[in-house]
């Protein structure tokens, strides 16, 4: 009775817990985020009309995962022509290794699929490159979540049945959130995961990522150091919500565990009892009728702990689960969406600072240009007086040397008559001097001849 006591207290933790969780404190300040829950609430009324389809196509049976597909109305199948199931999870052991495989099922209607039906096997590696590829592709979406290789605890074997089932049902759920996604579901790589052959997926696996996730891996390295000026108030409050959201999840999740645990234990203990108090009424056979009633009763409480302990291990655990990882992969479109703002936000400081460079630069160009226009000025002001000096400089510097050549040819002159006039004084007959004409070179020549023969003649008489 202590452990019901402990159980039932553990699950008024788990109730308030996922009340404060699940109540959003921002509704009565935002009026917008109701028109988001609206039309969440929206698409929810849309999947409902699929929950016959998702719980069947659990099922191993073909026939009734094609039943329920045909169930749905016209009207979804027109709105959903991708329908995508995961069953028969199979365990495989060879040499090097020991793996799971889950069948893949698909119809679709599209013209861009070959075919309209595909059946193949995937491991669960092949989800998480399928998964690794839509973010990476895909970054402004919310990509679903993936179980967690390692995450059921309560299961000590990875590949025993149940184990492989519970992850098959979220395997089922990860590729049906994509298939009725309006942009992830018409992604080339689910189109490749759903219709590639086992070596063709081995192929594009293997190819080295894209230069455009390198360099987002490199700014996500280079952001840590940088923080953004000029979020949103909506989305600093996605950002507390979502992490209010993920540390009460959190809880649930921790309390949950504590609570299945406690509640297998108490299937175990009541299994025990009741086929004691059988025993002890075989020996006791007054009270046999009283120790069977009680045998009995207990039986059924533990029979009845089936379905409550079967419930939480495999649909509200791994619900919750899947709902923190959920918070994870916003917290991580948050970061992405935080990333696109920090590169706006330094191109735009790019584009002040190239502006203020480009006004100082333009001062300086205006400060130049009115250097080179005063040089300018002043060369020319110059060179004009350079000219005029030069002009001033070589007139007097000519007409000086004229001036002296015909001071000193005069010189000559006056010095060379006075020779004549005292040979003209003692009678000596001189020769005429030249007269000058204009002739010929020739003429001019034999003038020439003679200008010098009577200076000859006229120098000799002076020597005598």
């Amino acid at each position: 009775m202590a452990a019901a006591g402990e159980t039932d207290e553990s699950r008024q933790a788990v109730s308030q817990t996922m009340k404060e969780a699940f109540d959003n404190p921002l509704t009565d300040e935002d009026d917008e985020e109701e028109e988001i829950l609206a039309q969440s609430d929206h698409e929810e009324s849309t999947q409902t009309v699929l929950a016959t389809t998702l719980k069947v196509s659990n099922s191993r049976n073909p026939d009734l995962q094609r039943m329920a597909i045909d169930s749905l109305s016209s009207e979804d199948q027109d709105a959903h022509d991708i329908f995508v199931t995961i069953d028969d999870p199979r365990k495989h052991v060879t040499k090097m290794e020991t793996y799971a495989t889950y069948k893949v099922s698909t119809r679709t209607t599209r013209g861009d699929f070959d075919h309209p039906e595909y059946t193949l096997r995937r491991r669960y590696t092949d989800f998480l490159w399928l998964r690794h590829k839509l973010e990476e592709t895909q970054p402004t979406h919310l990509v679903p979540p993936l179980p967690e290789k390692h995450s059921m605890k309560i299961y000590v074997d990875r590949f025993c049945k149940e184990f492989l089932v519970t992850r098959q049902r979220a395997l089922n759920k990860f590729v049906t959130r994509i298939a009725e996604h309006p942009t992830l579901s018409f992604n080339e790589y689910f189109k490749i995961f759903l219709t590639a052959k086992a070596w063709e997926l081995s192929a594009h696996r293997k190819m080295k990522p894209s230069f455009v996730s390198v360099i987002g891996s490199s700014v996500k390295t280079n952001a840590s150091a940088y923080m953004l000026k000029n979020r949103s108030p909506e989305y600093t409050m996605m950002w507390e919500y979502i992490h209010t959201f993920g540390d009460k999840m959190g809880s649930v999740d921790r309390i949950s565990q504590r609570i299945l645990k406690e509640q297998t234990e108490y299937r175990e203990h009541l299994s025990n009892f009741g086929p004691a108090f059988r025993l002890l009424s075989e020996y006791e056979i007054d009270l046999s009728d009283v120790l069977n009633a009680f045998a009995k009763s207990i039986e059924s409480c533990a029979k009845g702990m089936d379905p409550v302990v079967e419930g939480s291990e495999l649909y509200f655990t791994p619900l919750i689960k899947e709902y923190i990882l959920y918070s994870d992969s916003v917290k991580s479109v948050l970061k992405k969406r935080d990333k696109f703002q920090m590169e706006y936000e330094l191109a735009v400081d790019e584009i002040t600072r190239k502006k203020n460079e480009r006004e100082q630069l333009q001062k300086q160009v205006e400060f130049l240009n009115d250097k080179t226009e005063v040089a300018n000025a002043d060369l020319k002001a110059d060179l004009d007086r350079w000219h005029r000096n030069k002009r001033k400089d070589t007139k007097e510097a000519f007409i000086g040397m004229a001036d002296r050549q015909i001071s000193f040819y005069e010189n000559m002159l006056s010095g060379w008559e006075d020779v004549m006039h005292i040979l003209r004084e003692q009678d000596l007959e001189l020769p005429a001097p030249p007269q000058p004409s204009f002739s010929s070179p020739k003429d001019s020549h034999n003038s020439s001849s003679e200008s010098s023969s009577w200076v000859q003649i006229e120098g000799a008489e002076g020597g005598s």
